[in-house]
C-alpha cells in the first residue's frame, strides 16, 4: 500500500469563511498516483472544519447564518473566553460541522456522489492554519 501526505495551509480574509478545496485535494491525488483508496482530509486546528456539500453560494450563507444563530459569537458569552480567547463559538461551530472527510477513490478520482464537493469552513479566521490530507491506496 501506498501513502501520500501534504498539507494546505489556509488563511482565510474574514473571520468566517467557507473555502471550497476541491481543486486543491484533486491535485494532491494526482501526484500521490494512487488509483483505488481512501483520502482523509482533515482540519488540524480546533475552529475549523472540513465537510462535504454542494457547492452554492446561497447555502453557504445559510450554513452561516445558521451556525451563527446555534453560537453566536460573544466576548463575554463562553466560558471558554475567560481564558482570554474570544472564540467559544468557533468551537462549537467546528464541533458541528465536523473535524474531517474521507473519500473513496476510484480509478483515480475522488468518488463523489452528485454536487458533492469539499468544503474548508473556518469560523475563528485571519490567521494562518493546516489542513492535512492523507492518501493511501494502490
Amino acid at each position: 500500500m501506498k501513502a501520500h501526505t501534504a498539507y494546505l495551509w489556509m488563511n482565510t480574509s474574514e473571520r468566517y469563511e467557507i473555502v471550497n478545496i476541491t481543486d486543491k485535494v484533486e491535485n494532491e491525488l494526482k501526484k500521490s498516483g494512487i488509483k483505488e483508496g481512501l483520502c482523509l482530509v482533515n482540519a488540524m486546528h480546533i475552529t475549523a472544519s472540513v465537510f462535504i456539500n454542494d457547492n452554492e453560494r446561497g447555502l453557504h450563507k445559510d450554513y452561516l447564518k445558521w451556525l451563527e444563530k446555534l453560537a453566536p459569537y460573544s466576548k463575554d458569552g463562553y466560558n471558554h473566553n475567560l481564558t482570554g480567547e474570544d472564540n467559544g463559538d468557533a468551537h462549537l461551530k467546528r464541533t458541528v460541522m465536523g473535524r474531517e472527510v474521507v473519500v473513496a477513490i476510484t480509478n483515480g478520482k475522488l468518488d463523489f456522489g452528485p454536487w458533492e464537493r469539499i468544503f474548508y469552513g473556518e469560523f475563528d479566521g485571519l490567521r494562518k492554519k493546516r489542513v492535512l490530507i492523507k492518501i493511501i491506496g494502490e
